[in-house]
């Protein structure tokens, strides 16, 4: 059987848009790889498992669960390898464990949490003289340790890594996360859906309106809601700008991590304009805490459109000059040509969503989804190295622009907000953002509390394809592969 046959022939639980399935563990177990089916995420709650596919093909998102007896169930990243860091955050979180696994040592526990597994429903204390994950030995002829982080130079979150090098060759990589942790979904538990969107706001403050929007969406469906069409236009409006001052940040910083200085110079005035026109448009420079459940938290006047196109069009005239200063100097090239290259296989056995994605081929974007991007207007690269990363982003930064213009002078009148009906229910979205697609899930108890949720970003996905695009590479050009790639330190640590 198809993976979709498989998991549509179980019992259907109900969700909105998409139904989920449960399964027992024999046919969960049989889920295997299907063209065009790839897998989004894996999450728990008390007693269960869940996991979501997207069928490319269908442009749907399948749901399937199955009971997690005395924590444990069947594993399914031996044939899935984009399940491996969920399954440990399975085990971490939820105490549900991975029979069969392929890596079973801890990912986001560092062994300083007072409970283990504190979202079980059985969390028990944290036994004295835990230890965090443990790193693979160096192996090798010449081979020896640089550990780097967790705390860096710079101003970004926290993240150890541990590279094996031989000369000045990278032959392996080990990334250790989880010391941004929060408890988000801890503290969403028990909230309704307008309180709890604070803390969906701050999983990733990058990417704070594409985490609301597919919190939104996704109580909206639980409740059979529907944002008004003034809040949705305002919403799509604030996407694609956040989509557009994030590329502008990783154009410049790319181009700094190879010593480039004036494409990062231009890059961050630009984006600092365009801040300041959210500010003055929304409130807050990155918008967090607009985008509501129901609907958006203020409305965007007259002045507030006029700031946001002036802000816009000296981008428009200076990214074209950009790209003709990107091509035209060797020195740059060198760095970016063939630099962290992701091997097509692994491309294909981790399905990664977003810019990393789409710079290595994949045809996919959330905003198909719902027809705010047509297939004939989706971009991809062929490269799938630090160029092609580069590229997209410049190319899709375009597109923003040119959506932003087209929608800001014709959004259309009315409110801004509807009223949630106090009920259960349950509900997923997945909201393209600057990454990648975000997804939500939540179920709601008959009051409207949050019974459980997950908040998945893109990263859990970009993370493990870091590991492998440096290898082979020189130290020097770590900085430069993971500006490309961009992977949230927050936005997997939940």
């Amino acid at each position: 059987m198809t993976a979709r046959a498989l998991i549509e022939s179980g019992q259907e639980m109900g969700c909105a848009p998409w139904p989920r399935y449960l399964l027992d563990a024999a046919r969960w177990s049989a889920l295997a790889p299907t063209p065009g089916i790839t897998l989004l995420g894996l999450w728990g709650e008390a007693g269960f498992a869940h996991a979501a596919f997207l069928d490319a093909a269908r442009m749907e998102v399948l749901l399937t669960s199955v009971p997690a007896p005395e924590g444990r169930i069947p594993a399914l990243s031996p044939l899935w390898p984009g399940a491996t860091l969920f399954e440990r955050a399975l085990r971490d979180l939820w105490g549900i464990e991975a029979e069969g696994g392929v890596d079973a040592r801890p990912f986001l526990d560092h062994g300083r949490w007072p409970l283990l597994g504190p979202l079980s429903g059985r969390p028990a204390a944290q036994p004295p003289g835990s230890t965090p994950m443990e790193f693979l030995p160096a192996t090798g002829d010449g081979v020896h340790i640089i550990p780097v982080g967790p705390i860096h130079a710079g101003v970004i979150e926290p993240g150890h890594f541990r590279f094996h090098i031989q000369g000045e060759i990278i032959v392996r990589l080990e990334v250790r996360l989880g010391y941004t942790h929060k408890g988000t979904l801890s503290l969403m538990q028990g909230k309704p859906p307008r309180a709890a969107a604070r803390f969906a706001a701050r999983l990733s403050g990058d990417s704070t309106v594409a985490h609301s929007l597919a919190f939104a969406r996704a109580a909206e469906a639980a409740l059979g809601v529907e944002a008004p069409p003034r809040a949705v236009a305002l919403r799509a409006a604030m996407l694609e700008l956040e989509r557009l001052h994030n590329h502008l940040n990783d154009l410049g910083f790319i181009a700094n991590d190879a010593a480039f200085a004036v494409i990062h110079a231009r890059c961050g005035w630009l984006r600092e304009g365009l801040l300041r026109a959210q500010a003055e448009a929304f409130g807050h420079r990155l918008m967090m805490d607009r985008v509501l459940p129901g609907g958006v938290a203020q409305d965007l006047s007259g002045e507030g459109v006029a700031a946001m196109l002036r802000a816009l069009s000296p981008i428009a005239a200076e990214l074209p000059a950009l790209l003709a200063v990107y091509e035209s100097h060797a020195s740059l090239q060198d760095r970016v040509l063939g630099t962290g290259t992701m091997d097509a296989d692994l491309v294909a056995a981790f399905a990664p969503g977003g810019v990393v994605g789409r710079a290595a081929g994949c045809g996919f974007d959330a905003r198909l989804l719902g027809g705010e991007l047509t297939p004939e207007a989706l971009i991809t690269q062929p490269g799938a190295d630090v160029d092609a990363r580069w590229r997209q982003r410049h190319a899709e930064a375009l597109q923003s622009i040119a959506f932003l213009q087209a929608l800001l002078p014709v959004l259309p009148a009315g409110e801004l907000t509807v009223t949630l009906p106090p009920r259960g229910g349950e509900g997923v979205a997945l909201v393209e953002g600057f990454r990648g697609e975000c997804l939500a899930w939540l179920r709601l108890d008959g009051a409207g509390g949050i019974e459980a949720c997950m908040l998945r970003d893109p990263s859990w996905l970009h993370w493990p394809l870091l590991e492998a695009a440096v290898i082979g590479n020189i130290v020097a050009d770590f900085p430069l592969i993971n500006k490309s790639i961009n992977g949230s330190y927050s936005g997997v640590d939940l």
